[in-house]
């Protein structure tokens, strides 16, 4: 179960990742436009908020890859506490933004503390 939970928490790691990308590289381009559903001019006017948030889904790609390295009970700690911010995001995010961030981002966050908690 242990190594199922590291490959789930992996896999979200990258997810967030690939986040990154789409705010703060692709926000303006057709891959971002396409991935967000905005038009060219929304993406300009948002281009500099987009790229924080893509920076902050850094740093929870950052902090879930840390938890699977360092592994042990340090590291089944760190992988809850930023799976649980994932969730919150997910959460929040369906709520204010579409509900397709819940199931994008909450209810694999969801999926991955289940797995760390029965490991």
């Amino acid at each position: 179960m242990s190594t199922l939970a590291s490959i789930v928490v992996t896999i979200i790691a990258l997810m967030h990742v690939w986040f990154l990308v789409l705010e703060m590289l692709l926000w303006d381009k057709p891959a971002g436009l396409r991935a967000f559903g905005i038009t060219p001019e929304y993406a300009a006017q948002t281009k500099v908020l987009a790229g924080n948030q893509g920076l902050y889904n850094g740093f929870l790609a950052a902090g879930l890859g840390w938890g699977v390295i360092l592994g042990g009970s340090e590291g089944m700690h760190v992988k809850l506490f930023f799976l649980a911010c994932v969730l919150v995001a997910g959460v929040y995010g369906g709520l204010t933004a579409t509900r397709k961030v819940l199931w994008i981002q909450g209810l694999p966050a969801a999926i991955g503390i289940a797995l760390v908690l029965m490991s």
